[in-house]
């Protein structure tokens, strides 16, 4: 099989990367990273040359090209069945992936006031319309999920929806956003985790500044 390259930019900023890098060291599957800092304005031209978007993360297997974040999980997911990225019952799978894709389009209020950012001090920040809701959609589904599953993950074990939500771990940190016991439960469970601790002491290690990053 020819070799995985995962394309990623800065682990302190970067949510959308963070997923599937993740999700697939979570999973044991085997891959390469290649980190590329972002330029000036949250971008860098090397981006274009690898991804069609001009942005990134973005997988390299031998001539394929996979591009956004689920996209890649689910082209892993296929490649290596039985590392357990989603979970083997249909209705769960199915439920798992509608949270995913939920996440994937929607909490555009709480991204936008509340960039991902590993290094920041915790410190609540006046917040504009839409993110209590975003907050608590997001704490709704956690909760749920954990009672069905019985946890300590969203669907028992680590699967790729909690790989999905872990920026918002940090968000919820970050801003000071949480304060139910249940949430705050399974933020520590996921702040637990080997994958996030190796992602975080990277993060925390990069020197490079993204001013639209700090909020």
């Amino acid at each position: 099989m020819a070799e995985l390259i995962l394309y990623i930019a800065n682990k302190n900023y970067s949510s959308w990367s963070l997923r599937p890098w993740m999700a697939m060291t979570a999973a044991g599957v085997p891959f390469r990273e290649e980190l590329i800092p972002f330029g000036p304005g949250g971008t860098t031209p090397r981006f274009r040359e690898l991804s069609p978007t001009g942005r990134v993360p973005v997988l390299h297997h031998g001539a394929v090209r996979v591009w956004e974040s689920l996209a890649i999980i689910e082209y892993v997911a296929e490649l290596f069945p039985d590392a357990g990225l989603w979970p083997s019952e249909p209705a769960l799978r199915s439920m798992a992936r509608s949270v995913s894709m939920e996440m994937l389009s929607g909490f555009r209020a709480l991204r936008g006031a509340c960039p991902m950012n590993i290094r920041r001090p915790v410190k609540a920040i006046a917040l504009p319309d839409g993110v209590a809701g975003d907050v608590k959609r997001i704490e709704d589904i956690w909760r749920d999920l954990r009672q069905i599953s019985g946890g300590p993950f969203l669907f028992g074990d680590f699967s790729a929806a909690d790989a999905m939500f872990a920026p918002v771990v940090n968000r919820f940190s970050a801003y000071d956003l949480a304060s139910d016991p249940e949430t705050l439960a399974y933020m520590a469970t996921m702040r637990a985790h080997p994958a996030w601790q190796a992602w975080e002491t990277a993060a925390l290690a990069e020197s490079w500044i993204v001013p639209e990053d700090e909020a």
